[in-house]
């Protein structure tokens, strides 16, 4: 596989979640999120990419989302649930992905806002005017971007990515 071909990774906000007395952390899915969950998945089938890698935070939230999400997709990747995604920055996001092994071509992030948006905008730096206007709004649950970038993970940095679609469960 050779680093010179598009990469594509996917940043996935968890979906809508309630409020509950529980710690953040342990919040679960509302209804509404466990539906948009599932119509988030079936949007990713449609993507027609094939994740090698799936990185989710721990949150019960996320893991609820990537639960629901990954049956929808033709088949399951392989999937870290990763401590540093949960309440992350998108420095904090980028160091993550960084780490990615090259041999992953295409990978999918579930996390939180607003580190999941912030990401997309700083990765974002040749995105057409109309998909990147549709990030700028609001990334809402159960959200997702696509973003193309060429060469190693290790070098996914602010700027060097294409933002190719932006899919929202509101409109």
């Amino acid at each position: 596989m050779s680093v010179a071909e598009p990469r594509r990774i996917v940043l996935f906000r968890h979906a809508k979640a309630d409020w509950p007395e529980v710690p953040d952390h342990e919040r679960p899915l509302a209804e509404r999120g466990r539906k948009d969950a599932a119509v988030a998945g079936r949007k990713l089938a449609d993507t027609g990419i094939p994740f090698d890698l799936a990185l989710c935070s721990t949150a019960t939230r996320t893991r609820e989302t990537w639960k629901l999400a990954v049956q929808e997709l033709p088949h399951r990747p392989k999937t870290v649930y990763e401590e540093r995604l949960y309440e992350a920055s998108p420095g904090e996001l980028i160091a993550v992905l960084n780490e990615t092994p090259d041999d992953a071509q295409n990978a999918l992030l579930i996390g939180h806002n607003p580190g999941v948006q912030g990401l997309t905008d700083i990765l974002a730096g040749r995105s057409a005017a109309d998909t990147r206007e549709g990030v700028n709004r609001e990334f809402h649950p159960a959200a997702f971007a696509v973003l193309s970038f060429t060469g190693s993970w290790k070098s996914l940095e602010p700027g060097a990515a294409t933002l190719l679609d932006y899919w929202d469960p509101s409109e």
